[in-house]
């Protein structure tokens, strides 16, 4: 029988109401794995274990009470350090934050917490969460559980290495460019980066989305239920919708699905990863799904002008902070910002206008599909030393392609395992949906986790 850390959030409520199973034994399961695991792993930020304790016996009275408050009473759950809980400070990954308590819980951490949920401890991420892997100057080096040599990505580096670890079952990260799902197909998870406007985020930035991360669909569709509500702290936040989250397969007879093996910038897909995706839209297609070859739509103008309008505003951003404080940010980053400092007023602004041109191309490119199939990272996840791919501050984006369209068009897109690398490394298929779609996109992928090869148990660290 699994131990209570490892079952979903779906089987921890069903254990609540038939009374198998109380919230504070999940708790100590959870804190027991955290223990075990954390020396080597180094996903938490500020635990807060006895927060936890008093949160899951007033959980079980309610439960006994026969009155629960919400969708996840008693369920643990991790929130990336960047997402503010109250009482906590968000270092946002680098030494350079003056460190304050947070005044008030952030959109999504407030809805966990009205649902009842059990907030465990906060998750690492890289400096300012510009990084693709787990390189920071205030945490530790978080690692892959799968293997404790290679990066578990970034930027929600703790969550995807705490939800494949077994540290309970829900997890939220964020997502600019790849930040939730390039770490779940690293770590052999799922991970939605939603609609844009979905999920309200505080202060909310172009791009930018929070999103769940967690070991099945089901349960990042029952996470979209609670946190995907409007509130007013986000000015783009959308309207309240009546969405029916799937728990079960979509029936994907009929859809048109289109499949692109590699992004036609950036990286090649390695080649294991592109023989996993079309063994993935192949088991689609017998299942009745229609696929289709797509063509690749980003470009190298592109991927470049959003790098040079990044490095513009994380330029600006750096020239704040006063010396002492700037010297402390990882030497990756500022080496990344410092060609800001010199480009002209047209140079970012065509930087700028690069959002616009692939967040047309990306839409363009699901007109007549429902959806998209291409690789959630091209190769397979890089050493835990590098700060990128090639630890090269001039050349950090080249692993993106296949996720930053979708931040720039606002489309729902989801990763979840598609096979392993002959080094049993994860492999992650991204299904990519229109805008608005979110309920669609997970239906395919509850649908695509009955299609797909028996999956490995996961790892023990």
């Amino acid at each position: 029988m699994p131990v209570p850390a490892d079952l979903t959030a779906r089987e921890l409520l069903d254990g609540y109401r038939a009374r198998t199973l109380s919230p504070t034994e999940v708790l100590d399961s959870v804190l027991e794995r955290m223990a075990a695991d954390e020396p080597r792993l180094h996903a938490t930020y500020a635990p807060d274990p006895e927060g936890a304790r008093t949160a899951a016996r007033e959980s079980e009275k309610r439960w006994a009470d026969g009155a629960p408050i919400g969708a996840l009473d008693g369920v643990p759950v991790t929130i990336k350090e960047n997402i503010a809980t109250r009482g906590t400070p968000s270092p946002l990954g680098t030494a350079a934050t003056v460190l304050q308590p947070a005044a008030a819980d952030a959109p999504a951490a407030a809805r966990l917490r009205e649902a009842g949920a059990v907030i465990v401890t906060k998750t690492t991420m890289p400096d300012y969460g510009m990084l693709g892997s787990s390189q920071s100057s205030f945490h530790p080096l978080t690692r892959n559980p799968w293997d404790l040599t290679r990066t578990p990505g970034g930027s929600s580096s703790g969550a995807a290495a705490a939800a494949a670890a077994g540290y309970g079952p829900l997890h939220l990260g964020t997502d600019i460019g790849g930040s939730v799902r390039q770490p779940a197909g690293w770590n052999g998870i799922v991970g939605l980066k939603p609609t844009f406007g979905r999920v309200p985020v505080d202060p909310p930035y172009l791009g930018r989305v929070i999103g769940p991360m967690c070991r099945t669909a089901a349960d990042a569709s029952l996470l979209m239920s609670v946190i995907g509500v409007p509130d007013p702290r986000d000015h783009t936040a959308l309207p309240a919708a009546r969405i029916d989250w799937p728990d079960s397969p979509g029936d994907v007879r009929g859809l048109r699905i289109g499949l692109l093996p590699s992004a036609g910038t950036g990286l090649d897909t390695d080649p294991e990863i592109r023989a996993a995706v079309e063994a993935a839209a192949r088991a689609f297609e017998a299942a009745g799904a229609v696929v289709i070859p797509a063509e690749p739509f980003t470009t190298r103008e592109m991927l470049d002008g959003i790098d040079r309008f990044w490095r513009a505003r994380a330029f600006a951003d750096l020239a704040k902070l006063p010396e002492e404080r700037r010297r402390a940010v990882l030497p990756a980053i500022t080496d990344w910002a410092a060609s800001g400092e010199t480009m002209t007023g047209s140079e970012v602004f065509h930087g700028f206008s690069q959002i616009d041109a692939m967040a047309v191309a990306a839409n363009r490119a699901l007109a007549d599909l429902d959806h998209l199939l291409l690789p959630t990272a091209p190769i397979p996840p890089f050493a835990v030393e590098y700060a990128s791919v090639f630890d090269d501050p001039q050349r950090p984006f080249e692993h993106i392609a296949t996720t930053l369209p979708f931040n720039m068009s606002g489309q729902p897109a989801v990763s979840v395992n598609c096979g392993y690398t002959a080094g049993g490394l994860p492999i992650g298929l991204q299904i990519v949906g229109r805008r608005f779609d979110d309920a669609g996109v997970l239906a395919a992928a509850l649908a695509y986790e009955q299609l797909r090869p028996a999956q490995r148990p996961w790892p023990s660290v």
